[in-house]
């Protein structure tokens, strides 16, 4: 299993933005990342100052996302649709983007259930919870 340090995340978002600004090739899994970053133009500025990105700490009380987090959390529900893991998801995510005609929001919804189960997770201290995740976006994309 591939586990970057927070550091490693944040190089790799930096230099796939600046690849992809200047038009360099891109490795396939900077490809999706890359599609995420066009998806984001107000994080781009958090990109291209990549000593900065190196040295922020965002905190709930900023009030601002980590650019960082959020986009992982896009490759991360990109790799679950694609793997269809936890099985279901992939229907799901596709329901959920029809009705909200936009897989974006459809990215935005589950990554609110994929943070409650991670949160639930780490308090509980037991494994993360597949299935009420999937019950979560289920539930969105029925309403």
């Amino acid at each position: 299993m591939f586990a970057p340090s927070q550091l490693e995340v944040r190089r790799f978002f930096c230099a796939t933005y600046r690849k992809w600004r200047d038009g360099a090739p891109l490795i396939p899994m900077e490809a999706l990342a890359a599609d995420w970053i066009a998806e984001h133009p107000e994080y781009h500025g958090d990109f291209a100052d990549e000593a900065g990105a190196l040295e922020k700490v965002y905190t709930v009380e900023e009030g601002r996302t980590n650019p960082f987090l959020h986009l992982s959390m896009h490759l991360t529900i990109t790799e679950q649709h694609a793997i269809d893991q936890p099985s279901g998801i992939r229907q799901a995510i596709d329901l959920l983007a029809a009705r909200r005609n936009s897989r974006h929001e459809a990215h935005h919804v589950a990554m609110d259930a994929l943070g409650e189960m991670i949160w639930a997770s780490q308090r509980s201290g037991l494994p993360p919870d597949g299935h009420a995740y999937l019950d979560k976006v289920r539930q969105a994309a029925t309403r």
